[in-house]
């Protein structure tokens, strides 16, 4: 644990020295937010609460996929990432590190969004579904965690670049986190169970109110998990046995 305390101190300090990444994560929630909740929803307190979960739900996304997805490609590149991997301490500090560090930040870039639904919305929230929905996002970032995860092994830096942007969103899109409950286009409601934004987003939102999460969409949520853990395993073991098998 205390490597894994290193590892995360390291990696903070790493992204904490170039403040734009640390801006560009919280960037697209707070400006969704902006030009979107606060005109259409912001009057509307159940509204305005799903819409923030929503956006909630988006932030969590975007700051994993690329944080994971892009940083992971790049780090590859760099001299210090295949001497850490030759410690005799093995991978495990070092992942638990990153993913400590990538839930900090996930969580710092949360606060634009949240403020944003709170001073310029009508959404409610009591204290114990807001600690809910904090505690939430930990777990609704593990689908993405893993995904960026996914990428960042499998691709050079400048294709999982294009790789992140491309999925992204189609996935907010696609699970329904631009659009209020059930209000979707048709096709994007066929369409939304299957994907991992609509489990975390229906999480979310029963996390703030009383939306009932569908079985469908969590058991699929599920699966994402199961199918992205085991392509970043494959990605993870294949890089290892490429650089120094």
């Amino acid at each position: 644990m205390q490597l894994a305390l290193v590892h995360t101190r390291y990696q903070l300090l790493e992204i904490i020295r170039i403040p734009v990444a640390v801006v560009g994560s919280a960037f697209f929630p707070a400006a969704a937010m902006l030009f979107f909740v606060v005109p259409f929803a912001g009057k509307d307190p159940v509204g305005a609460t799903y819409a923030t979960a929503a956006m909630v739900t988006f932030s969590v996304m975007s700051s994993n996929i690329f944080q994971y997805g892009i940083g992971v490609a790049e780090d590859r590149d760099q001299p210090w990432n295949p001497y850490t991997r030759t410690l005799p301490a093995g991978p495990a500090p070092r992942f638990a590190g990153r993913v400590l560090a990538g839930l900090v930040l996930t969580y710092l870039s949360l606060i634009p969004v949240v403020v944003i639904g709170a001073t310029l919305t009508a959404a409610e929230i009591s204290l114990a579904a807001f600690l809910l929905a904090a505690a939430t996002v930990a777990v609704v970032a593990v689908p993405f965690t893993l995904m960026g995860l996914a990428i960042g092994y499998s691709l050079p830096s400048k294709a999982a670049i294009v790789v992140a942007q491309v999925v992204f969103f189609p996935l907010a899109f696609g699970g329904g986190l631009l659009s209020a409950p059930d209000e979707a286009p048709g096709f994007i409601e066929v369409i939304a169970p299957y994907l991992p934004t609509r489990g975390a987003v229906e999480l979310m939102w029963a996390a703030v109110g009383d939306y009932p999460v569908r079985p469908l969409s969590l058991v699929m949520l599920v699966v994402w998990v199961v199918v992205l853990a085991a392509l970043a395993g494959w990605a993870y073991r294949r890089d290892e046995g490429r650089r120094f098998s």
